[in-house]
């Protein structure tokens, strides 16, 4: 995802092994969507690296000094297609975990509503 039009994604390091079974998805997809996916996103740089007796993951490096890790093992090639677009259209932030369900930069004046509030 682009931050005031700048992509977020800067690598994109595909990992596989070129003898395993898991390995066999990351290879027809390194065949068939790879070459597509490459000129479609012409600002991002793809990096393949072989290595053997390891199942197959995508790191993503961003921006922001942050890194996301997806293992694609025994994944179709559409599937891998879906994980790497998902991890270009993200900002690369941490997950944060919210205090309370309710989120506004306004808050009410009267209070939050709480099940103890009696009439």
């Amino acid at each position: 995802m682009a931050l005031k039009g700048v992509w977020q994604l800067q690598k994109l390091v595909i990992s596989f092994c070129d003898i395993s079974g898991s390995s066999r998805g990351i290879r027809a997809f390194m065949e068939s969507h790879l070459p597509a996916f490459k000129e479609r996103n012409p600002q991002l740089e793809l990096l393949t690296e072989l290595n053997r007796g390891r199942h197959p993951y995508l790191k993503a490096l961003y921006r922001n000094k942050n890194e996301r890790v997806v293992c694609i093992r025994n994944q179709e090639p559409e599937e891998i297609l879906l994980q790497a677009t998902r991890l270009r259209n993200t900002l690369g932030n941490k997950v944060k975990k919210l205090k309370t369900r309710h989120v506004t930069h306004n808050p009410s004046v009267q209070g939050t509503w709480t099940t103890e509030l009696k009439f």
